[in-house]
């Protein structure tokens, strides 16, 4: 008993049926294969790509098989696409005249110098385009917006503002604060002497409110002295003051006695009603 062979070493499958054998009455048409040869990307691609499946040595090229495999790719590219093939039949040209230049012998400048390569020059265009060429494929295989990966979005619905949440205060905190508060406004106080403003009515009034209940004084302790400079000048000026209206009288016993102080026997102004001496201050 012979098994059937399994799906996987099937041809193909026609209608979903494996197929594991061509049929004798099948026709393909002559120009149903072709073979594609622009995945090359130009003329320097096709030889390195010779040299490489070889394992040419890229220092030493054999010229006379690489321009003879070179040809063999060049001749079905031209049958099928006689554009595409027109910068590789230039190159074909350049490698027979380097393979002619090989077989002359070489040309010296000199007796003792060094004959020049011919294929020198191919060689340098060979590896710069062999560098930008590695340098190209590193760059594909990084990882490619829209090709490897994409970007993550998200939409947010909009939310009602939320109350602030201010955070609470120790009061360790508080404290410390107004210390350094405090420390702080030491450093930067100032400090400011201000002048009383004395009024000689004021004064005027409280002489005339002492005498009112005696109506006799002692010149000294009528002017308080312990009341300071200040308040002893105004205190003098409205005594003087009220000498001037008439609202008081200086006395004295004789000479270099004490002197008083008293009221008019013709002054009947109140205490607090005083006239005719204007508001002045002492400041």
């Amino acid at each position: 008993m012979s098994l059937a062979p399994s799906d996987s070493t099937a041809l193909a499958r026609l209608y979903g049926e494996p197929l594991f054998a061509l049929p004798p009455d099948l026709y393909i048409p002559p120009d149903a294969l072709a073979v594609f040869l622009d995945a090359f990307e130009g003329p320097l691609d096709l030889l390195l790509y010779l040299i490489r499946r070889q394992n040419f040595n890229i220092l030493d090229i054999p010229m006379a098989q690489l321009t003879r495999q070179y040809l063999g790719y060049v001749e079905q590219l031209r049958v099928h696409n006689l554009e595409l093939a027109g910068e590789y039949l230039l190159m074909a040209a350049l490698l027979i005249e380097i393979k002619s230049r090989l077989l002359l012998p070489p040309k010296r400048s000199s007796p003792e110098a060094e004959a020049a390569d011919p294929r020198a020059e191919l060689v340098r265009r060979l590896l710069e385009y062999e560098q930008v060429k590695l340098a190209a494929q590193r760059i594909e295989a990084l990882p490619q917006h829209g090709r490897d990966f994409w970007y993550a979005r998200a939409t947010l619905a909009a939310a009602a503002p939320a109350a602030p949440v201010w955070p609470s205060v120790d009061t360790a905190e508080l404290a410390q604060a107004w210390a350094a508060l405090l420390q702080r406004a030491r450093l930067v106080q100032s400090h400011r002497i201000e002048r009383p403003q004395l009024s000689v009515r004021a004064f005027m009034s409280q002489l005339l409110r002492q005498l009112q209940p005696r109506r006799f004084a002692e010149f000294g302790e009528l002017l308080e002295p312990a009341r300071g400079v200040a308040a002893l000048i105004v205190s003098f000026i409205a005594l003087l003051e009220l000498s001037r209206e008439g609202l008081v009288e200086l006395t004295q016993a004789s000479a270099y006695a004490p002197i008083y102080v008293r009221l008019s026997p013709s002054s009947h102004t109140g205490p607090d009603t005083v006239s005719g001496a204007e508001d002045c201050y002492l400041c």
